[in-house]
């Protein structure tokens, strides 16, 4: 739980803006955070207990401005707020920090490695995600756990975050028509759950396949049926000739 001393007032989230009118300075940090949430969209289809925000003010205090993460995923709260859905999350609604919270680092200077980090471990959210397209020597993504009200960088990639029931990791993979470096959610085993589009190709592949087999299937019941009318010539032609010859042939 966030560790912060409240004023006696709380404002609602209808009361405070619903972002900080800061747009986003790099396309990943749209596009891999709606590939996550297009993902557990599918694998959680069942589920109305996870939230996971992109770019949304994340309140942790009324007299602060938002923190806004490109990405963060909660567990054990609404997935729907209402019809019109969330206008921000608010901790002292929700009563439920984020488990895990993404950030892609774009060419502005955001603090991801500074004050993000720390006011993160605040509000004690358990994963912390850092990807940075940017980097070539060290390693583009970044996965820290809180431990002991600090957090300590995870070795693993794909990371398995069993609080969490998936493992995240990065992979170079085709997406959107673009191959590049794209972070994705795994198994126990580091098998790497597909995309939708991912998905609906397997479907069509899968389709064709029953196609394909369905048309060897018709093709192959042809071959029957006319091997069928040939036997039934012959044995109409060996009749014919056995009568010409006085012989009634014996009917089976």
């Amino acid at each position: 739980m966030y560790q912060y001393e409240l004023p006696r007032y709380l404002p609602t989230a209808d009361e405070l803006p619903c972002s900080d009118d800061t747009p986003v300075d790099n396309e990943l940090q749209e596009l891999i955070p709606s590939l996550l949430k297009s993902i557990l969209q599918i694998l959680w289809v069942d589920r109305l207990d996870w939230f996971f925000g992109i770019d949304m003010g994340i309140y942790y205090h009324p007299e602060q401005p938002p923190i806004v993460p490109d990405g963060f995923l909660s567990l054990n709260v609404e997935r729907f707020y209402d019809e019109d859905l969330r206008p921000s999350y608010v901790l002292w609604e929700e009563e439920v920090a984020p488990i895990l919270v993404l950030e892609v680092v774009s060419n502005t200077i955001g603090g991801e490695y500074t004050t993000k980090l720390v006011r993160y471990a605040q509000m004690g959210v358990l994963y912390y995600v850092i990807y940075n397209p940017k980097r070539r020597r060290k390693a583009k993504l970044e996965i820290y756990k809180l431990v002991n009200g600090s957090y300590e960088l995870q070795a693993a990639n794909p990371l398995w975050m069993p609080e969490i029931g998936l493992g995240i990791g990065n992979e170079r993979v085709n997406y959107g028509g673009l191959t590049r470096d794209w972070l994705y959610w795994y198994d126990e085993s580091n098998q790497r759950y597909t995309s939708p589009s991912e998905q609906i190709e397997l479907e069509r592949q899968k389709a064709t396949v029953e196609s394909q087999r369905a048309d060897s299937e018709s093709q192959r019941a042809n071959l029957e049926s006319q091997r069928a009318d040939l036997e039934n010539q012959r044995a109409d032609r060996l009749a014919a000739q056995l009568r010409a010859l006085g012989i009634e042939p014996e009917v089976p």
